[in-house]
């Protein structure tokens, strides 16, 4: 069995890695993976691949720093010419990138069967273009592993299965990671070597809905900078964020970070007192980690950690961030639920695959 991998981003390599440790286990299967270069990350280099015992691509498209239209019809045209050579079994993809929908496009087109890992999640938000990604991903695939019971829900209000899929409930290959790399992060993290961290609040900021828009970025800066007064606020900050305030006279005393590699992300959340983030991903770590979140989103696509407790919905209103930090900090929350399938999904998703 022939199964090619599309894969665009550093966190889509994370969960993809998971997966490949389970397919190497089966001596009829062959993987081969295309990087379609989509989030060019000047980390991603050699030593990413071995430190974190990745297989590396055999296959770079190096797309990138294009409009949604251009990336995502180049990355068509690629993945395409790849699959007629290669002629797979089935196409794998990953989550909601532009990465996501082409490969699943490209094989659908070749009459081969995909598999959507992350399927049937719901932000509601038609203005996400990741919500897009996602929704198409689904239609066109035969097989449909979902990471939680409410992704199956969705799948099923909207009208699936229809007769050529499957949904299968495997469980966050996100946990399986967040696992298998948590035992090697202290010897690989080099973030605490120049920072003095002990209490402090570990937040991300990257969505153009809040880094684009001055009003929503400011109000969430000057929320931070209150918190800031009483308890560190450590925020790794992509450099063009970074320009967007410095640009716009934001200035901060808030401890400013670039962004950090994935060992770096998991010692600091190991080690912080919460988790402010507007990062799909990071709220499910925070409470793999049993850590409380406060989004700074106005929806989620994973509502179970909203109603569950472990998740507050602040968006980018000041008031509403001092409020959600404040009831955070009093919360208390029974983190010893499986609500991500306890880190077996890699397993569960490849014996699906081999049928």
């Amino acid at each position: 069995m022939k199964i090619i991998t599309v894969v665009g981003a550093r966190p889509q390599f994370v969960k993809a890695a998971v997966v490949s440790r389970e397919l190497k286990k089966h001596a009829a299967v062959t993987e081969l993976i295309i990087h379609t270069g989509q989030h060019h990350d000047a980390n991603m280099s050699d030593v990413f691949f071995d430190e974190m015992d990745i297989p590396k691509p055999a296959f770079h498209l190096g797309i990138h720093g294009l409009g949604h239209g251009a990336m995502t019809g180049q990355m068509l045209e690629g993945i395409e010419r790849i699959l007629v050579d290669e002629k797979p079994d089935l196409v794998l993809v990953y989550g909601d990138t532009n990465s996501t929908l082409a490969g699943a496009l490209a094989a659908s087109k070749l009459l081969i069967q995909v598999a959507h890992v992350e399927a049937g999640l719901r932000s509601f938000n038609m203005a996400m273009p990741e919500e897009q990604n996602r929704i198409l991903t689904d239609r066109l695939s035969s097989m449909l592993f979902c990471p939680t019971q409410t992704a199956i829900d969705n799948l099923t209000k909207e009208g699936y299965p229809f007769a050529n899929n499957k949904l299968i409930l495997s469980g966050d290959v996100m946990q399986d990671a967040a696992m298998y790399y948590a035992e090697y992060s202290e010897e690989k993290s080099t973030v605490f070597k120049s920072l003095n961290l002990q209490d402090f609040v570990l937040c991300t900021l990257h969505r153009a809905e809040n880094t684009n828009d001055l009003h929503r970025l400011q109000s969430i800066i000057n929320a931070l900078e209150k918190i800031n007064t009483e308890r560190q606020v450590v925020l790794p900050l992509h450099p063009r964020t970074q320009k967007i305030m410095k640009d716009a006279g934001m200035n901060t005393s808030l401890t400013i970070i670039d962004p950090v590699g994935y060992f770096d992300m998991l010692e600091l959340l190991k080690h912080c007192k919460l988790v402010m983030t507007d990062s799909g991903g990071l709220q499910k770590e925070a409470f793999f980690f049993q850590k409380f979140c406060i989004t700074l989103r106005d929806e989620t696509e994973w509502v179970e950690l909203v109603k569950g407790g472990y998740n507050l919905l602040a968006g980018a209103d000041e008031e509403k961030i001092l409020s959600a930090y404040t009831s955070a900090l009093s919360a208390n929350c029974d983190f010893n639920v499986d609500l991500y399938g306890g880190g077996k999904a890699a397993t569960r998703i490849v014996n699906e695959l081999i049928l």
